[in-house]
């Protein structure tokens, strides 16, 4: 197995135990995994997949990384970070009207010298980064294109070498619960279960995308991304764990879930999560576990990041 790979997240990340949120939910025993303390420009999930992702632009010899995601997407501000830490320019797309006075990521991405074109519609995003791109490759900046997320089938190698260090740490869960969008961290965790063997089961809160899409494009991820390690395996939408009952107020829409899930984990574990998805995903996981969802279990939660748009002017106020 020849798999380009750069070491510069801090792994492995630690687990701990939240017996004060357990007490006060009255639910299964609650674990944490602190991906957000990855080390790369505040951390989050998206550094496990940049490994794989920077060291693919290296061997391509690029000197321009590209890519696109909402106006304080955790993912372009550590997009940016490792632009700026392995010598490439950095120009991202974001959806959103360029402020007066940039503030959370989007102040991080200016600290890290990546240029942003702003783009006023989301449905015109995909076509203004292809732009772009080819305008990059047009001027000789060598662009590599790092897609939505860091989630394709190099990016998603980064969650499934996370189950292999989540299994070497020795510590049992039954479930692994998190935060998925646009699938890479998802279909990672789906390979690595099936690849080093993890037993228990890994569900993603949606954010954003249906059940079924989630189900679809995660297996298909997952099998893509096998290849990389091997011979093919073919994933099933059965496979796949997902759900979507607390998306529906729409991307980034910060409803009094998400405030209670933000305050209970702060109260109680001195732990901060963002507004837009370890938020909706820890609303997901109090819901279900007021449901009596989970049995006599251990729940480990995925802390994926983001706490830096706690800071953005559309939310600071709002939680």
């Amino acid at each position: 197995m020849n798999i380009s790979r750069l070491h510069f997240a801090h792994l492995p990340t630690p687990i701990e135990a939240l017996p004060r949120l357990s007490e006060t939910l009255g639910g299964p025993r609650l674990l944490i995994k602190r991906d957000d303390q990855t080390g790369l420009a505040f951390g989050g999930n998206k550094t496990r997949k940049l490994e794989f992702l920077v060291a693919e632009a290296c061997d391509q010899g690029a000197k321009t990384l590209i890519s696109g995601g909402a106006l304080q997407s955790n993912h372009c501000r550590q997009t940016a970070a490792a632009a700026a830490r392995f010598g490439f320019e950095c120009i991202l797309v974001l959806t959103g009207d360029m402020p007066e006075q940039p503030s959370a990521n989007l102040l991080l991405n200016q600290l890290f010298g990546a240029q942003v074109v702003y783009v006023a519609d989301r449905k015109d995003r995909d076509k203004v980064l292809q732009q772009t791109f080819d305008r990059a490759a047009e001027k000789g900046m060598k662009p590599y294109l790092v897609p939505y997320g860091g989630s394709n089938s190099t990016g998603a190698l980064g969650y499934a070498f996370a189950v292999k260090e989540f299994i070497e740490q020795n510590v049992h869960a039954d479930w692994i619960v998190f935060a998925t969008s646009s699938g890479g961290t998802h279909a990672g965790l789906v390979l690595g279960q099936r690849v080093f063997g993890f037993k228990g089961k890994a569900m993603g809160i949606s954010i954003d995308e249906s059940e079924e899409w989630l189900k679809t494009h995660v297996s298909e991820l997952a099998s893509l991304a096998s290849e990389k390690l091997g011979k093919r395996i073919e994933f099933t939408p059965t496979e796949v764990l997902a759900n979507a009952d607390y998306c529906k107020a729409g991307y980034g829409v910060l409803t009094e879930p998400e405030r209670e899930a933000i305050r209970l984990f702060a109260k109680h574990e001195g732990l901060l999560l963002d507004p837009v998805y370890t938020g909706r995903a820890a609303a997901g996981m109090i819901d279900l576990i007021r449901e009596k969802f989970f049995k006599d279990e251990t729940v480990l939660f995925l802390h994926t990041g983001g706490q830096p748009a706690l800071f953005a002017d559309e939310y600071a106020n709002k939680i």
